[in-house]
């Protein structure tokens, strides 16, 4: 946390070089601003993850052996240091395949639960899948430019012919996307974060997956050349979709980690909208504007590591309490969990956008990129229009998503035992998320000066060369923001302080004149009871409904009898509300069909026949050597 602090602020570059025996694999080290930027976010989401575990892996103990959960999880904070720092392609590969490895273990630590052993396997086999397009895509790095290092290969990318460009950037988008979780290449992620430990899920959320948003950056804004425009059209694209189609999903979703799953797509989304919009300026040589879009993008990745990580702690704190995932199993918990539901009500506040969080200024500078874009006219105003109308509808849902999961987490009453008897978590626990509530505070107040921090960052990288300062689009403004941040900051805290002391001693003025007195609610004579409560289905049904088209709502219902004899008599009845997963329906199931067939026509080569084997080889050889003669 320190040293990447360090070269973060001084702007300093680490390198190291360790030549090794094997040809093209040196363990080399780069850290630059924009590696120690994300090597910053894993040191701290790490730490106050770790802090809170003391607590939380005492419900563990005794049933899953916690030795290994340390090992796996040490490795996997290991690798999460290493992947930014690593220069080397070959040594990239081995530092990501050693995160995806320690991070699959982790999913599947409790593994006497058949849901987690599925997530896992989903896991695995998407992030292999992704690992395959990364190493095509390093591949030809490597043969169109004849070096291993990323800092090497950045000065001759431009040689690079253009149609082998067009291949890298697919293949990077497709195998970093699958680790960041872009729609519709998502699947593994409701499945595993939910499986995995809470504070595994935080770190898993809020610096595992940002790691292939680090590598879309590194390759299409700092080694690559200047990109066409239609690349950076895609992403934007991308964006666009999965935050409108990630919050969708999250409404939709009753299991408290699964929603907060969802919304780590959405995130993502908004971190490619800045992204997007930085290529699209960058190609029109509109450097300003790309510093300030690629400004947003890496605020949001930090704030998004900060509450996310924040809400699943949270999460995990009830779930610890309750020992279930299910908020329709909630309620009533703000009574019993003060603490935590303050600091889940923080977490909501930050992550709907709501001022002083953090969760607003990076989206607000994203706002700012994509009003940028409308006034370039033509085509590229109607695309950056409509992003700006996914964002702002985006932002709503998500504010109506949180608005759902805090009230009928914490509000109303117990609809279960375990919820009637839940009990407030242990101080670790509470020091880790209240301290990443702290955070998103000081982040949201102390704006300017990060922004300020991360212009620093992008416009070190290559294709943002050039860019000064001063020539930095409506940058005054950002200035002016961050020294009055930093000068103003007594008055600031002293104004809220101020309005607070008025506020509560308004109150007690009031209550002291009018005497207040607690009665039990009047409800004409019945007892209140859970039953009487809005359900997570019920509040988020209407919505479900008005986006049936793309979410896919099913309902099936269900009527028992007494006897044939009194069929019209019925003896219960029941509904139950679902979705269909258009994603698994309409991609991922012709993609199964279509490997299935390949192997079915495969098994019939292995026919176990020597003779043909023999045969299948000197074909081959032959087919060499008319190659090698060609």
């Amino acid at each position: 946390l320190v040293s990447s602090l360090y070269f973060l602020i001084s702007g300093e570059i680490f390198k190291l070089s360790l030549a090794l025996s094997l040809p093209g694999f040196n363990l080399v080290f780069n850290i630059d601003r924009l590696s120690a930027f994300f090597i910053l976010l894993a040191a701290l989401i790490s730490l106050l993850a770790s802090i809170y575990a003391f607590d939380y892996l005492k419900h563990y103990e005794g049933k899953y052996n916690l030795g290994w959960l340390g090992f796996f999880y040490n490795i996997f904070i290991f690798s999460l240091f290493l992947v930014p720092a690593a220069d080397n392609i070959l040594f990239f590969l081995v530092v990501w395949e050693l995160m995806s490895i320690a991070s699959y273990f982790l999913v599947i630590f409790e593994k006497d639960k058949p849901e987690n052993i599925k997530a896992g396997f989903i896991y695995f086999l998407m992030t292999h899948v992704g690992t395959a397009f990364i190493l095509i895509a390093f591949l030809l790095l490597n043969k169109y430019t004849g070096l291993s290092d990323f800092s090497a290969i950045s000065a001759v990318a431009g040689q690079i012919p253009a149609s082998i460009l067009v291949l890298i950037f697919i293949t990077s988008l497709l195998g970093f996307g699958m680790k960041a979780g872009i729609i519709p290449l998502h699947i593994w992620l409701p499945e595993a974060h939910p499986a995995a430990p809470s504070h595994v899920s935080a770190i898993m959320s809020g610096v595992m997956i940002k790691m292939g948003i680090y590598m879309l950056f590194r390759l299409f804004v700092d080694v690559l050349p200047n990109l066409p425009l239609w690349m950076g059209v895609v992403v934007l694209i991308l964006g666009a979709a999965s935050a409108l189609l990630g919050v969708l999903n999250a409404l939709a979703e009753h299991d408290i980690k699964r929603l907060l799953a969802y919304h780590s797509i959405e995130n993502i989304g908004i971190i490619l909208l800045g992204l997007g919009s930085g290529l699209i300026f960058i190609t029109l040589g509109l450097k300003g504007l790309a510093a300030v879009a690629l400004v947003a993008s890496l605020f949001h990745v930090i704030n998004h590591g900060i509450f996310k990580a924040l809400l699943f702690l949270g999460a995990g704190s009830v779930i610890n309490a309750t020992h279930t995932r299910n908020m329709e199993e909630y309620g009533g918990l703000i009574k019993r969990m003060p603490q935590t539901a303050l600091y889940f009500l923080i977490g909501s506040l930050a992550i709907s956008a709501l001022p002083p969080f953090n969760g607003f200024f990076s989206e607000w500078l994203c706002f700012q990129s994509l009003f940028a874009g409308i006034n370039l006219g033509g085509s590229l105003s109607l695309l950056f229009l409509i992003s700006a109308g996914f964002l702002v509808l985006t932002s709503a849902l998500a504010a109506a998503c949180f608005v759902k999961a805090f009230g009928i987490s914490f509000l109303a009453r117990p609809r279960s035992e375990e919820a009637e008897h839940a009990k407030e978590v242990g101080s670790s626990m509470l020091f880790g998320m209240g301290f990443l509530a702290g955070l998103t505070l000081i982040f949201g107040i102390f704006s300017g000066t990060i922004s300020n921090l991360l212009l620093k960052t992008t416009i070190g990288l290559k294709n943002l060369s050039g860019a000064s300062i001063d020539s930095i689009f409506n940058f005054n403004n950002l200035r002016v923001a961050s020294d009055w941040s930093v000068v103003s900051a007594p008055v600031i805290f002293g104004g809220l302080l101020l309005a607070l002391l008025i506020t509560i001693g308004a109150v007690y003025l009031i209550s002291r004149k009018n005497k207040v007195q607690s009665g039990r609610t009047w409800d004409c004579g019945n007892d209140l009871k859970p039953r009487m409560e809005i359900t997570a289905t019920g509040f988020s049904r209407s919505i479900v409904t008005i986006f049936q088209g793309v979410l896919k709502p099913t309902r099936q219902t269900t009527v028992e009898y007494h006897d044939d004899e009194m069929r019209y008599f019925p003896k219960r009845q029941s509904v139950d509300l679902g979705r269909h997963d258009s994603y698994q329906q309409h991609f991922y199931a012709p993609l199964k069909k279509i490997s299935y067939w390949l192997s079915e026509v495969t098994k019939k080569i292995q026919n176990g026949n020597v003779n043909a084997y023999i045969l299948y080889v000197f074909l081959t050889l032959i087919v060499l050597l008319l190659i090698t003669l060609r």
